[in-house]
């Protein structure tokens, strides 16, 4: 048996296990991930549920109690904001949500506007250092979440968390891995979380929206683009607690300054209001 360290998790540690010829994925929770809402419960059920659509990697073994988890590997390149940035690349992605979304209901919902709240707890409970200017910032944060909510879709199962290096290409088709920040959401959430972890420029965004919707639906484009700025926001704080509390060897104060810095710049453009706008009026 052979085991070696796999890179690329912020949150926990992730090994390949070599035996008998077979390969598989060994995963540890991370110190006190449940500052970060997450719930291992949560993740275990939801991991099992995207499996059954050939997406999520298949759970050979849990362990419970120490909440390990042994999975499926799965063969293939992982994937990164270069290689996912283009009109085949956002149009694969497409189709790996329609089966992901279509998924058995997962076990809880996902609320980045209640997640947002949960942290600010943890935030003044733990006294974690966040951007000085973040409070004044709420009150806007409350206007998109108005506006997301006039035309919100079905909440179906969601991954949430859709870093580049959480999908794998198989050959054919886009595998996406890392289920604990998983849960049923509105489906724009997940298109704008990885247009924005893959930094997708508005002709890609739109490219991935027509994709989805069979149609270039502005008003839906709007609303992931509202979910773009908001994964920004919302892991601004994930990363400020994983700078007081994570183990791992990562800057996590330049992440979350950088995602900070980078919502800002967008709530001060003129784009920002465009999308309040067009994602709120009638249809």
């Amino acid at each position: 048996m052979a085991i070696s360290p796999l890179s690329g998790g912020l949150t926990n540690e992730n090994y390949l296990v070599e035996c008998e010829g077979r390969r598989y994925v060994m995963r540890l929770p991370g110190k006190s991930t449940e500052l970060l809402a997450i719930d291992r419960a949560n993740e275990v059920y939801n991991t099992k549920s995207a499996a059954t659509t050939g997406i999520g990697p298949k759970v050979l073994e849990h362990v419970a109690g120490v909440d390990v988890m042994v999975l499926e590997f799965i063969p293939g390149p992982t994937m990164s904001a270069k290689t996912l940035q283009s009109n085949r690349m956002a149009a694969r992605m497409a189709q790996s949500f329609h089966r992901l979304h279509a998924a058995p209901r997962f076990l809880q919902d996902f609320n980045m506007f209640r997640l947002i709240e949960h942290y600010l707890h943890i935030v003044d409970e733990h006294q974690v250092a966040i951007p000085d200017d973040y409070r004044d910032w709420l009150p806007t944060v409350a206007e998109i979440e108005r506006a997301v909510e006039v035309h919100a879709l079905p909440r179906v199962p969601c991954h949430n968390d859709l870093l580049c290096e959480n999908f794998i290409d198989d050959g054919a088709s886009l595998r996406i891995v890392d289920y604990e920040l998983s849960g049923n959401n509105d489906p724009c959430f997940d298109l704008g979380n990885t247009a924005q972890e893959a930094s997708l420029d508005d002709e890609l965004r739109a490219v991935l929206c027509e994709a989805y919707f069979g149609r270039l639906d502005r008003q839906q484009l709007a609303r992931m683009n509202l979910f773009a700025l908001m994964s920004d926001v919302g892991w601004t704080l994930w990363g400020a607690i994983q700078a007081k509390i994570s183990t791992l060897e990562f800057d996590f104060t330049d992440y979350y300054t950088t995602r900070w810095n980078r919502a800002l710049k967008v709530m001060a453009s003129d784009r920002f209001e465009g999308w309040l706008r067009t994602a709120s009026q009638p249809p």
